[in-house]
């Protein structure tokens, strides 16, 4: 039966509510500092834990609940008769429910110009210490760390005089071990990245908050949460507002989380489409509208029920151009009251409003794949070339007038599955050949695409050319200049097909694999 409760939060929310039931059933509160303050506010009868101690607090508030008759209250098993001994021996009452969420470190680190000093002071010890005796001794002691818990807790305390039941205990106490690990999660890494450490530590630990459950996974009979980054980043899908559509599946994040990854690139108003994960047209124009023309224009088809990616607000004409196309997905940083007006026509098309959608990527960002047994972690791929590396290898020029298209079809084919081609002209994807086991198909897909508007274009591999063959079929189809990142044993093949044949081809030192 809870017949004490210490109670120490930085989230008031609920608290007065929650503190009020336990004073009806004739709980004695004890309390620490501003949850103190805040109880006797509301008029509960409230006992500080210094008078139940009988040491005051010390040391700024730094040490308060570190203490036996804190934490011997809390660990002593009540079914244990020699532990009851002692407790009476000693004076020491038991403490029968711990209510407690931790100092407001993530808070603390995403103020702006925060410095090193404030938030090691938001690292809390008693908080946790605390937590873990009660979620160790749950057999005996109920321990809440969430607000969302507190009417539950009440609840059973109504309907079983006074206590709450085992399955109750054991699930608030698996809560408190997730939620002081990823705390210290958090603080290893925020102490990582001051300190100029590797973010890939001998152990690594993760800190991730769930957004919603979707309604399934990649696929129906999977199941799927959505998780954001416990640090959130103002480029991460995660912080997107939804305007209008249906809610989001598994399969609109991973495909609209690629869009972005493209967009980013860019900096001139730019269009990005995808599918599975793929872009399937890219545009760059003076404006929204031009940009979208471009990107749709690329592959009409394989944009029907594609996901689309802006870096521009969406004004009243690019919306209605937009509006004649099936979309699952448009993500922008903004919308025009106008162009609202017109896609909100179509109720299931998801807009997704995120202001921070040019936001880069931090240099030390790091990405994950899952594996069998393990985690394959790996230094974001954020740049495209090396300049240093950089050369023309052919007896041909690179044409100054191509270099642009160059440029804007190395950043596309970065982000297209292996082995991938993309063929571009006038900063317009023409042809892409997405994720083929062998390189010479993904050129005959791209061509195919491309058809007649190969003429001219420029031809980007992702990965260098380990035969002529590609180079002989990007002549075929009037392509007019290559570029790729060299490295093959046989790239003196393809230098001399390119001679043989006319091409200008640039090496540019760097590979993309993408699987």
């Amino acid at each position: 039966m809870i017949r004490r409760a210490i109670l120490s939060v930085s989230d008031k929310t609920g608290l007065a509510a929650f503190a009020a039931g336990l004073v009806d059933m004739g709980v004695e509160l004890v309390s620490t500092g501003g949850t103190a303050k805040a109880l006797a506010d509301a008029g509960l009868p409230v006992r500080s834990v210094s008078d139940l101690t009988g040491f005051p607090e010390c040391l700024d508030g730094r040490v308060k609940t570190l203490h036996p008759k804190v934490h011997g209250g809390i660990l002593a098993i009540r079914s244990n008769p020699e532990h009851m001994a002692r407790l009476a021996e000693l004076g020491i009452g038991t403490i029968d429910l711990v209510v407690i969420n931790l100092y407001p470190f993530r808070q603390t680190v995403l103020k702006p110009g925060v410095e090193l000093a404030e938030c090691i002071e938001n690292i809390d010890i008693g908080g946790p210490s605390m937590l873990r005796a009660a979620a160790k001794n749950h057999p005996d002691v109920t321990v809440v760390t969430e607000p969302e818990d507190y009417d539950v807790v009440l609840a059973e305390m109504r309907a079983n005089g006074g206590d709450t039941t085992l399955p109750t205990r054991f699930r608030l106490a698996t809560r408190v071990f997730e939620h002081t690990a990823a705390y210290d999660a958090l603080i290893a890494a925020y102490l990582r990245g001051q300190a100029g450490a590797p973010p890939t530590p001998d152990q690594l630990t993760l800190a991730f908050d769930r957004v919603q459950e979707l309604r399934y996974g990649e696929n129906p009979h999977q199941k799927a949460v959505f998780y954001r980054n416990a640090i959130p980043f103002a480029g991460g899908l995660s912080e997107a507002t939804q305007r209008n559509g249906k809610e989001l599946s598994y399969n609109n994040i991973v495909d609209t989380d690629a869009a972005l990854d493209l967009l980013r690139e860019f900096d001139a108003p730019t269009v990005v489409a995808v599918k599975h994960a793929n872009p399937c047209g890219v545009g760059c124009g003076a404006d929204l509208a031009e940009a979208w023309g471009k990107a749709y224009e690329s592959d009409t088809v394989s944009i029907y029920g594609g996901i689309v990616a802006v870096n521009r607000e969406i004004d009243e004409k690019t919306a209605s151009l937009m509006e004649k196309v099936f979309l699952e997905v448009v993500v922008a940083p903004s919308f025009s009251a106008g162009a609202l007006e017109i896609l909100c026509r179509k109720k299931n098309l998801r807009l997704l409003e995120l202001p921070g959608i040019a936001a880069r990527l931090p240099p030390d960002a790091i990405e994950f794949k899952r594996v069998n047994g393990g985690l394959l972690v790996q230094d974001r791929d954020t740049t495209v070339i090396d300049p240093d590396a950089v050369r023309t290898v052919t007896v041909k020029a690179v044409d100054p007038a191509l270099e642009a298209d160059l440029e804007f079809a190395m950043k596309v084919v970065k982000h297209v599955k292996s082995n991938g081609i993309v063929m571009a002209k006038n900063l317009q994807t023409v042809g892409i050949g997405p994720g083929q086991p062998n390189r010479i198909t993904s050129v005959h897909i791209a061509a195919e695409r491309a058809g007649e508007r190969s003429q001219g274009a420029v031809m980007a591999s992702d990965a260098f050319f380990p035969f002529s063959d590609c180079v002989e079929a990007a002549a075929r189809v009037g392509i007019a200049c290559i570029v790729q990142p060299g490295g093959s044993m046989r790239d003196a093949e393809s230098i001399e097909a390119c001679d043989q044949l006319g091409l200008a081809m640039r090496f540019t030192g760097m590979r993309h694999f993408w699987h």
